[in-house]
């Protein structure tokens, strides 16, 4: 005899019912046992530096697929050097590092640029050293220019390093009319690195790349880098041209810089622990550490009770 509409959905609601009463009693009888004697700190933590070798020693997998790719964005290359001559500004994002990628790019298709590297991985960069290095890369392509045509070197400048950084943006851009094929293009590797993505060393890397000598050439590996950047920068200053290029290449340069936190290390690596624990809380609790710790600051000779 068939079931009806009614029988199936009391048969149901039983099921459901007897899945629910089976939850609380699985958690009644939990509760009911001895409770865990173990600790968080009871747990060892691996050391950093043993850690490291370990994961260096790790076997690459898929070598050969790995190097076909490689060589399959070769084609791609003297496209990448005419969109720079355009105008353009290059981002690469996919899985995988593309340190090697970029730099086997600059190595062999931009040998007519001088180059200059940012290694964005870095914990700290000074975003006015790189506009000073910048200054004296095309000061060096100026002068040298001057020597070969007439002869005349150009009038001495102020020293770089005592400039502003608006003296200094300029002189990037007013090169235009000495000469418009002095060109430099600068490589960011991980432009979206943990020195390089507050927004002002953003706004400071957007008004170098609208300078008239100066190419951009970028990585990123964050899956919310996209949102450092507005619309003007990426399609005014910038003038992004998106390519994907997955490497599946490990990081292991790049992750050299970042404290492991499963580690034991140091107190860099302690901080960056706890910054992450911050993060992951609600906005009140976060209020109660800050009180605990402005507290602790403004007495620091008290003990803990």
């Amino acid at each position: 005899m068939e079931e009806t509409n009614n029988d199936l959905e009391e048969r149901e609601e039983e099921e459901e019912f007897g899945f629910s009463r089976n939850y609380f009693l699985a958690k009644e009888l939990g509760g009911s046992g001895k409770k865990s004697t173990h600790k968080l700190s009871d747990i060892r933590l691996v050391d950093e530096q043993e850690l490291r070798a370990a994961a260096s020693n790790i076997e690459p997998k898929h070598e050969k697929e790995v190097v076909a790719l490689m060589n399959s964005y070769k084609s791609l290359y003297s496209k990448w050097v005419f969109e720079l001559r355009c105008g353009f500004g290059l981002l690469m994002y996919g899985f995988g590092s593309k340190k090697a990628l970029i730099e086997d790019f600059a190595s062999t298709a931009l040998t007519e640029y001088s180059v200059v590297v940012i290694n964005g991985y870095l914990q700290a960069i000074s975003i006015k050293q790189v506009v000073i290095a910048l200054a004296e890369v095309l000061w060096d392509q100026l002068k040298n220019k001057r020597a070969t045509t007439s002869g005349n070197l150009p009038k001495a400048q102020q020293p770089f390093n005592s400039r502003s950084m608006e003296d200094l943006l300029a002189f990037l851009d007013g090169s235009k009319a000495e000469d418009k094929d002095c060109f430099i293009c600068v490589v960011i590797h991980n432009i979206d690195g943990p020195a390089l993505r507050d927004s002002e060393t953003q706004q400071y890397l957007a008004q170098i790349a609208t300078c008239s000598c100066i190419r951009i050439v970028a990585s990123i590996d964050h899956v919310n880098a996209p949102l450092l950047w507005d619309k003007k920068m990426v399609h005014t200053q910038f003038n992004w041209c998106w390519y994907h290029v997955p490497t599946f290449a490990p990081y292991k340069v790049e992750g050299m810089f970042f404290p492991m936190i499963l580690a034991h290390g140091s107190t860099t690596q302690s901080a960056k622990t706890a910054a992450i624990v911050l993060q992951s809380l609600t906005p009140n609790a976060q209020s109660v550490f800050r009180v605990l710790a402005e507290y602790q600051l403004s007495h620091p000779d008290e003990e803990g009770k």
